[in-house]
């Protein structure tokens, strides 16, 4: 049997490549050091892990499998913060914002988002702030619906456009629209859930990269695994396929992305979703 499951493949690689990558950016003195001690420790975890569930193969190790990668996306998104540019030139911003606007001004979709006053503007804000539990939704549907065997497969196709979008962040040094263009673009209500999301942004967002956008590749990734892994249940999958567009629209609408950067997501998630690992043909017994 394969010691490490797909998923756990794609972390390992990932934060290895982190180490190269903090040798090689213009990152602090200490970043390279803490990141080569932080990266160790997480590799050791997860082989430890891995090895002891083959080992004993316990039900709790087992578990704690799919649900280990989870704090690990996280992990990766805040040290991928350490890697932000002293300073940005805005040249990428000042290109992406044009198409912007063409989806916005031209194609009238800013008009169709407010023609009902705040209501379909707070839906937005509140699909985008539920991106956070999109994983943690789909794991525990699976483990309810007793298909607790595919999760290993939809940890595949999540982990991969994740960390694909946080891989490219080095390479495409931006910022929000809603901080290069301060006064231009921006909703016109301003409500408690748009409140709450950029109290959430100021508090743990990074100044790394914009594109791709994390939240539609984490977004659409887990509604195409979803909709592949329980077809028996196309409820799921379609309500994640639906939340998926509205956290799209609202990371442009609500100026936290580019159009470029919603689009290079869904992108993402359909590499990722075609070199996703199989799932099993046939539920087997949860251990």
């Amino acid at each position: 049997m394969r010691l490490l499951r797909f998923s756990e493949l794609v972390l390992i690689v990932y934060f290895v490549y982190a180490i190269v990558v903090s040798q090689v950016l213009p990152v602090k003195a200490s970043v390279p050091r803490t990141v080569f001690v932080v990266n160790v420790t997480v590799l050791a975890g997860i082989l430890l892990l891995a090895y002891a569930d083959g080992l004993r193969r316990r039900r709790p190790l087992s578990i704690m499998r799919d649900w280990f990668p989870l704090p690990l996306v996280l992990l990766a998104y805040r040290q991928m913060g350490w890697f932000a540019p002293a300073h940005h030139t805005y040249e990428l911003e000042r290109g992406w914002v044009v198409w912007d606007r063409v989806f916005l001004y031209d194609l009238k979709v800013r008009a169709a988002v407010e023609v009902l006053g705040p209501v379909f503007p707070s839906v937005l804000e509140i699909a985008y702030s539920l991106v956070y539990v999109i994983p943690h939704f789909s794991l525990a549907v699976l483990y309810v619906y007793r298909r607790r065997a595919r999760a290993s497969a939809f940890l595949s196709v999540f982990v991969l456009a994740v960390l694909g979008a946080y891989a490219l962040f080095p390479y495409f040094p931006s910022e929000p629209p809603r901080t290069v263009f301060p006064d231009q673009d921006l909703p016109s209500y301003t409500t408690v859930f748009r409140q709450f999301n950029l109290w959430l942004l100021g508090g743990w967002g990074i100044h790394t990269s914009v594109f791709p956008s994390a939240h539609v590749s984490g977004a659409f990734s887990a509604a195409f695994a979803m909709r592949r892994l329980l077809p028996e249940k196309p409820w799921v999958g379609r309500t994640l396929l639906v939340l998926a567009i509205l956290i799209a629209l609202a990371t442009v609408y609500g100026r936290y992305h580019y159009l470029v950067d919603a689009l290079a997501g869904i992108a993402l998630a359909l590499v990722a979703f075609l070199f996703r690992e199989p799932a099993p043909q046939s539920p087997s017994p949860a251990r």
